[in-house]
């Protein structure tokens, strides 16, 4: 994956007013860049949806590890006594290699991961050639992972899913064979929501109504398995974004990597790159707490179930498709709202606030690839705004036939919320 390097005249000049990224020192992105990347190619499928935690944690203990030493922003979580001269790398390494080693030992992939974590920590250290204040920084960054993981440790991931059923009448939501999936979800502790349902979507259009309609026969023409409408490149597009089948590149890595291209074009530090990572990804994992709270909540059927079973929704304007099923899998929870929409919403916002954008679809043309799997070849992408990728990720799951228009919708509307509010309430500018 690649960012063009060119940029219109509008964001340069955009860029000139935003907050001023002053360095507390003359640092380059390389250290956070390698730890993400080394948690890429070791997670696995740990975590499943919610593995951006593991990114989460890691990134905001890098954070805090520098701003306590470099004093640039106001914490993210938490702040220690450090000296002004302490090595900002050493404090950075430190940090992620002490939260990310002590989370992954116990997954399926430690015997790899846990040595890669030792000799990344190892290389880094090496390359700081003032031995005081590379202890210096170690010594902080020890000092931050151990709040960092008294915070995170009992989280509520561990929890693990419990049971969810809903009665089978018209419009709620019925297992379509596997079990349930991250019904405990809505009670993980968010990394910078006040409460996890505190931008809670409105409820859906009911299903007798003209609006649900028309979603629901987009969705049956377009999302069918055997779908006569759908192009080649939509159909491509659904599977991509689904991974698996077509590519080895998951959501996070993509947006995880769209991150790492910014920062090496914007000429980041690593503590305002490290920023960015933290703060986009607590908010995947704050995105996907309330966009699960309401499905939950709210328990709508997914077009699976709804299409089989239109005789069902008293809605004219609907009718039933014995048999018919979607070109994707269908996740084992609710439809309402879109998971994928407002991860892609999160992002894409976080990222305009990170560099200072005026918000909502403003140009900054991105380069995206997946690579591929089972044989596959890889896939480029160019896109003209960070949002022009959002909308394609959540138009993803509408070709794929898993969600109504309408899910997708209330998510890019409310989710954005959530990155607004944390880029209010953590890590802000001190100058």
């Amino acid at each position: 994956m690649s960012l063009k390097q060119t940029r219109c005249a509008a964001v340069a000049a955009t860029l000139l007013l935003s907050p001023p990224l002053a360095p507390a020192a003359d640092t380059d992105p390389t250290v956070a860049i390698e730890w993400n990347q080394t948690l890429q190619s070791t997670i696995g499928a740990t975590g499943g949806p919610l593995a951006t935690r593991w990114y989460a944690a890691m990134h905001v203990a890098m954070f805090d590890a520098m701003n306590s030493i470099a004093r640039e922003y106001t914490p993210f979580h938490t702040s220690v006594r450090a000296s002004s001269g302490a090595s900002l790398e050493a404090a950075a390494a430190q940090a992620a290699h002490d939260v990310i080693s002590e989370l992954m030992k116990n997954q399926a992939t430690a015997a790899t991961a846990l040595p890669a974590y030792d000799a990344l920590l190892t290389v880094q250290l090496a390359r700081i050639p003032q031995p005081g204040l590379r202890a210096q920084g170690i010594a902080v960054g020890k000092a931050v992972a151990t709040k960092v993981l008294e915070w995170r440790i009992s989280d509520g991931i561990s929890a693990g899913p419990f049971a969810y059923s809903l009665p089978g009448i018209a419009g709620m939501w019925q297992t379509t064979g596997a079990p349930v999936a991250l019904t405990h979800a809505p009670f993980v502790t968010p990394f910078t929501l006040e409460t996890n349902t505190q931008f809670l979507v409105r409820r859906f259009p009911e299903i007798n109504t003209a609006a649900y309609a028309e979603d629901y026969n987009e969705v049956r023409e377009i999302g069918s398995l055997n779908s006569a409408t759908r192009s080649a490149e939509q159909t491509q597009t659904a599977k991509l974004f689904a991974g698996g089948e077509l590519t080895s590149t998951n959501i996070f890595s993509l947006w995880n990597n769209v991150i790492r291209d910014v920062a090496l074009a914007e000429h980041m530090t690593l503590l305002q790159a490290t920023r960015q990572y933290a703060i986009t990804n607590a908010l995947l994992v704050d995105a996907l707490i309330t966009s699960m709270s309401g499905k939950f909540i709210y328990g709508l059927w997914r077009p699976i179930t709804a299409i089989n079973s239109a005789l069902d929704d008293l809605n004219a304007g609907t009718s039933p498709e014995p048999g018919w099923l979607p070109l994707i899998g269908t996740p084992p929870y609710p439809t309402y709202p879109g998971n994928m929409a407002c991860v892609g919403a999160v992002a894409a916002r976080s990222l305009e606030r990170g560099l200072g954008l005026d918000v909502g679809n403003y140009a900054y043309p991105v380069s995206v690839t997946w690579k591929g799997a089972n044989g596959n070849p890889d896939v480029t992408r160019n896109y003209t705004s960070f949002w022009a990728l959002a909308l394609q990720e959540a138009d993803s799951r509408i070709y794929g036939g898993i969600h109504f228009r309408f899910d997708n919708e209330v998510s890019q509307e409310y989710c954005p919320k959530i990155a607004d509010h944390a880029f209010a309430t953590v890590a802000r500018h001190l100058h």
